[in-house]
């Protein structure tokens, strides 16, 4: 086996995608430095599953993916595929058949890291199992990197143990063991937790044992209380009914009653309604009178009302009128008052007129002056704000620069102390040791639990699709089942019906035929039809021959004379006998006896009929027949000479042949089918056990999924964990450089904005010197113009008083016109209306005082008229009141007797009342006895005559107080019981199963620490034999070996003792560079020897040495490439010549590596030519 090529893309500074190909046994890689050699040997520890950024040259695992230079922009993704040549079939294991092995493996900027193994998505683990054993892995013997050489040598003795392990071939081994522990801690922790579960399971059987116990007595109990409960509600019913039927002999006697007593009340009420009548019409005549009575009354009220009317309105208008004329001379006196006021007014406002125009003319020349003073102010202050402006921006500028100055000098002692405190981060912040290769291991972890939960998914499909297939199965067989039976019944049904028609056919459902034949010994003899079988054409033409001979009862000829003796025994009877032993001719193939086979002799008739197809095809044969024969069709037609027969369908005996081989048909089908019907039910039962297993693997499967998602579940929280706290690690290191860098830049820029603010200050305060001056001329023109102006200011001030005060005079005298005015224009109006008021009241009381006529007449005539009505009115209304005092007799009669029928009617709905209550109560138990289920008339059968509902009663509150005694009852608890007891025992099972494979992973590492055992000390002897030998061959002379740190094999180191010719070193330690490489070089060859990898990997083992060393070291791997492949990096010439094939690694685009390989056979070949 030999690693074939290596293909890289997007991987360091291989961006393009490059094909390294490795055709030779002994390839040397040259470039110069930073080419990206040493970048191929970390892509082959990469794909082989090195789980550490830090032994990649990194950060991060991220940090592989290309970044991206200045001219090429990063890339998303890195990934690299080793391929490896498997011809020879050194790999063993399930890949040993394939002659060419590719391993793959990319990671993506989302820190997402996949592996493929021959295009098949894998995990690392199976990665690292492949090579366990061979001597390859990420941090091999086989891969010798830069430093490592001195590593190697001054590694720790337990260090240098897992070179030896590599060696042995116990890797493997130890990764087993790893994960039988693993699996036997798994399993452990399992046992405890089902140790739990089955503790705290049995607490709860014991519990439960106890309330089922409990929820049994229970039932039991609520049994007895509901059948009490129900005799009873029985008892209670027969109380009731009996009282529910005294009520009714009660109810009858007071209905009687209350029929009398609305007899009664109806006659009280036919006389009191013609009584009625009687005062109706006497009422009318009374209410006409009385009507015509009061109508004369209102006439002579309104005829007497007008006239006093008239009196009292006069009265009123004359002291209306008067009022009026008493305003009119106020309203006169006021208008004077207020003509007088007016002219008043005037004169005093013409007076005061010039005096306010005067100083109304002194005060604007004031205001004038006041301008021209506020004028002067306000130029001075135009000069004053310019030059405070000037000297405010300087004084500004100083204060501003002076606050620069103290704030930059604070920033600069933050920024310093900033600085310190992140130098002291910067300081104290430590990678966290060994966690990119935690990292890895537990994604490779979760990627083994997707995997498994992926096969337990499609474990879980795949069953669940058994599962739905067996029941579909199970529904087909069950509808097959359901079916066949159907059909059988369906059979068993038209069987029956056949046979029950064949019997009356025979006559066999003749009782006393049947004693009869019983008696003479003929009850199981055979009938004739039973024996015939006829073609199924000529079946109705045999029946219509045979016809009741059909039923003929088969016996043998010396029965007959016996039988003809004992037939008078019957009173009324059909029978015929056949013989069974008559011997017939031969059937002609024409006659209807060849269509006719029978176990004993066919019926002599059948020989004298014989076939046709047609009625005329038989009128012709009929011709020719002698005489004693006739011809039949199929159809039935029987024609003889001289006559013919044809019947169907009005004789019992048709159809009985169909029908007697229909039976046997039947009874045929059905004993298949009773066969079908016991391998369809052994079929469904064998299903129904299938599907039983396929839903307990099924819930298996389930629980075995549960379980890994619960423990991936943890594991992506511990990933994430400690992804985040990597990020973190990460983000706070680049925040702490970012940070440190912009303090030294905010240090030198706060230094210098500094110098700057303290030079603007010193100009500021040159510049406020020198306006010092010039503010005093300013202030004395100040306080000049500020006394003038307030001089003319308080002068204006006493002018615009005055003013003021004429115009508030003037105001008021204004005002006093104006009211005065409008008091002589308002009483002008009211003059006016009064003056129109007082006209109408003249004329209204002009048309009071005409006195009106024949008003007197009129009132004597209406009081006359009255006179006579109201004597009309007396006579009618003593008519009224006999007649009101016979209805009162009459009324009261009629309350008498709807009293006596009110209280019977009360009596009899208090009766019914009762009984209806009773009928309701009693209605109610039964309808408690339907919920309950119970049989009214059952339980009334089995209750005693002298049972009671007191002494039930008791006994029920008995039962009750014993369930009350019980407390509370889970009634779920036998199910529950059952449901855990079953729960039980299947953790039972479990826990055992896992007791015995721990004791087998407990045998299983036994077996493993001996073998690991005995093949590390068999390793460990040869590999310093080996040492031994080359040590010398290497250094020219001296010795070497290896030697243990303990006894125990399992857990010993391995430390590594060199003399080089002429010393007597101490301790390794003590050795030079070369010296250390070269005896790096001896144990590595040493155990190439042992157990020789596919290839090995150098990178630059032999930069320490010098020619001679570097000789030996180039003239040992040419010897050893003859059955190994060798891949190195080196600068030295003579390395470069002893190599088969020449890969140089060039950078001509900055940051972008490329390959150049040259084939020094080739190269030879061409430069002899």
């Amino acid at each position: 086996m030999r690693l074939k090529c290596i293909r890289l893309a997007g991987f360091k500074s291989f961006v393009d995608p490059t094909t390294v190909p490795f055709t030779k046994n002994m390839t040397c890689v040259v470039g110069p430095n930073g080419c990206g050699k040493s970048n191929i040997i970390d892509a082959v520890r990469w794909v082989m599953g090195e789980s550490s950024a830090k032994h990649l040259r990194g950060e991060s695992m991220t940090d592989v993916i290309f970044n991206g230079s200045t001219a090429r922009k990063p890339v998303g993704q890195a990934s690299i595929e080793l391929v490896f040549d498997n011809s020879d079939g050194s790999l063993q294991g399930q890949y040993g058949q394939y002659a060419e092995i590719a391993l793959k493996r990319q990671v993506t900027r989302e820190g997402q890291s996949s592996y493929f193994l021959n295009g098949t998505k894998c995990r690392r683990k199976d990665i690292t199992e492949i090579f366990l054993g061979t001597g390859l892995g990420a941090r091999s013997y086989a891969i010798i990197e830069q430093g490592m050489i001195s590593r190697l040598i001054e590694a720790k003795p337990e260090e240098l143990r897992t070179f030896i392990e590599e060696a042995a071939g116990i890797s493997k081994y130890k990764e087993r063991r790893k994960e039988t522990e693993s699996r036997m801690r798994r399993t452990q922790e399992n046992l405890d937790r089902l140790l739990d579960i089955r503790e705290e399971l049995e607490r709860q059987l014991q519990r439960l044992q106890r309330q089922a116990e409990a929820a049994h007595r229970y039932r039991e109990l609520k049994a007895q209380e509901r059948r009490l409960k129900g005799q009873l509600r029985a008892i209670r019913w027969r109380d009731l009914d009996h009282q529910v039927r005294q009520f009714s002999g009660v109810i009858g006697d007071l209905e009687i009653q209350s029929e009398k007593h609305l007899f009664a009340l109806r006659q009280s009420e036919t006389e009191i309604e013609e009584s009625r009548q009687q005062h109706q019409e006497a009422n009318d005549q009374l209410e006409k009178v009385q009507a015509s009575f009061y109508e004369l009354g209102n006439q002579i009220t309104r005829l007497e009302q007008q006239m006093t009317h008239r009196q009292q309105r006069g009265q009123q208008l004359q002291i209306e009128m008067g009022e009026v004329d008493r305003h009119i001379q106020e309203n006169l006196q006021e208008q004077q008052q207020d003509k007088s006021r007016l002219s008043d007014v005037e004169l005093t406002l013409a007076e005061l007129e010039p005096e306010f125009e005067m100083q109304q003319e002194a005060s604007e020349t004031l205001e004038l002056s006041l301008e021209e003073a506020e004028e002067n102010v306000q130029q001075w202050q135009h000069r004053w704000d310019g030059f405070n402006q000037k000297a405010q921006q300087y004084q500004r500028d100083a204060e501003v620069a002076q606050g620069r100055i103290q704030q930059h000098e604070r920033s600069l002692q933050d920024l310093k102390q900033r600085q310190q405190r992140l130098l002291d981060q910067q300081s104290t912040l430590e990678s966290p040791k060994e966690q990119d290769e935690e990292l890895e291991m537990m994604q490779e972890t979760a990627l083994e639990y997707e995997l498994t939960l992926e096969q337990l998914e499609e474990k879980a499909s795949v069953l669940k699709e058994q599962l739905q297939h067996c029941r579909n199965q199970l529904t087909m067989q069950q509808q097959q089942l359901d079916q066949t039976r159907e059909q059988q019944q369906i059979n068993r049904g038209r069987m029956a019906s056949l046979q029950a028609l064949q019997d009356a056919a025979l006559a066999s459902d003749d009782q006393k035929q049947q004693d009869w034949l019983k008696q003479q010994g003929l009850a199981n003899a055979v009938r004739l039809a039973q024996q015939l079988s006829v073609n199924e054409t000529w079946s109705l033409a045999v029946e219509t021959v045979l016809d009741s001979q059909l039923q003929a009862i088969r016996c043998k000829s010396l029965q007959l004379p016996e039988l003809a003796g004992q037939l008078d025994g019957l009173e009324q009877a059909e029978l015929s006998f056949s013989l069974t032993d008559h011997v017939s001719g031969l059937p002609s193939e024409q006659t209807l006896a060849s269509q006719v086979t029978c176990d004993g002799a066919i019926p002599e008739v059948l020989f004298r009929v014989v076939m046709a197809h047609s009625p005329e095809q038989a009128m012709e044969r009929l011709a020719r027949l002698p005489d004693g024969f006739s011809v039949i069709t199929a159809s039935g037609i029987w024609i003889g000479p001289g006559w013919l027969r044809y019947q169907k369908g009005n004789h019992q005996a048709q159809g009985m042949l169909n029908r007697a081989r229909d039976i046997d048909a039947l009874q045929q089908e059905l004993e298949l089918n009773d066969g079908h019907l016991s391998e369809l039910e052994a079929q469904l039962q064998l299903k129904r056990e299938e599907q039983q297993n396929i839903e307990h693997q099924s819930a298996q499967v389930a629980d075995q999924r549960m379980s890994v998602q619960q423990q991936k579940g943890e594991l992506d929280g511990q990933i994430k964990t400690r992804q985040m706290k990597l990020e973190q690690f990460n983000e706070r290191q680049r925040h702490l450089s970012e940070e440190l860098d912009q303090v030294r830049h905010k240090l030198e820029e706060e230094q210098s904005l500094l110098e700057e603010s303290r030079e603007e200050w010193q100009l500021a305060l040159e510049q406020t010197e020198l306006f010092a001056e010039e503010k005093e001329e300013l202030q004395a023109d100040r306080n000049r113009h500020r006394e003038e102006y307030d001089r003319q200011r308080q002068m204006v001030r006493s002018e615009r008083e005055k003013l003021h005060q004429l115009a508030l005079k003037r105001q008021e005298l204004t005002g006093q016109q104006q009211l005065a005015a409008t008091g002589i224009e308002r009483i002008e109006q009211q003059l006016e209306r009064l003056r129109e008021k007082r006209e109408q009241l003249t004329e209204e009381l002009e048309l009071l005082r005409e006195p009106a006529e024949g008003g007197d007449d009129l009132l004597d005539e209406l009081i006359e008229r009255r006179t006579e009505e109201e004597q009309k009115l007396i006579r009618f209304r003593d008519q009224a009141q006999q007649l009101n005092e016979a209805m009162r007799k009459m009324e009261k009669s009629r309350s008498e007797h709807e009293r006596d029928l009110e209280r019977v009617r009360t009596e009899l709905e208090k009766m019914r009342m009762q009984q209806q209550t009773l009928s309701v109560q009693r209605e109610s138990i039964n309808e408690q006895l339907d919920e309950i289920g119970g049989d009214l008339q059952e339980l009334l059968r089995e209750l005693p005559e002298e049972a009671t509902a007191s002494v039930w009663q008791d006994r029920q509150s008995e039962v009750t107080e014993k369930i009350k005694r019980l407390g509370a009852i889970n009634l779920a608890a036998i199910e529950e019981y059952e449901a855990q007891l079953e729960r039980k025992q299947y953790l039972d099972a479990q826990n055992d199963e896992l007791t015995e494979a721990l004791d087998m992973l407990e045998n299983a590492i036994r077996k493993i620490d001996k073998e690991t055992r005995q093949r590390f000390k068999q390793t460990f002897d040869d590999v310093n034999s080996w040492l031994q030998r080359l040590f010398p061959k290497v250094f020219g002379g001296g010795s070497a070996w290896l030697a243990l740190t303990g006894d125990d094999m399992l857990e010993t180191g391995v430390s590594i003792m060199a003399r080089p010719p002429g010393k007597k070193n101490s301790t390794i330690h003590l050795l030079s560079g070369g010296e250390k490489a070269l005896t790096a070089i001896a144990l590595v060859f040493s155990i190439f020897q042992l157990n020789p990898a596919p290839f090995c990997m150098l990178d630059e083992v032999d930069a320490p040495l010098d020619d001679a060393n570097v000789g030996r070291y180039a003239n040992m791997v040419k010897e050893m490439s003859t059955h190994l492949q060798f891949i190195y990096i080196s600068h030295n010439k003579i390395a470069m010549e002893m190599a088969d094939h020449l890969m140089g690694v060039t950078m001509q685009e900055p940051g972008v590596s490329r390959i150049v390989a040259v084939d020094i056979d080739e190269a030879s070949a061409l430069i002899d030519v």
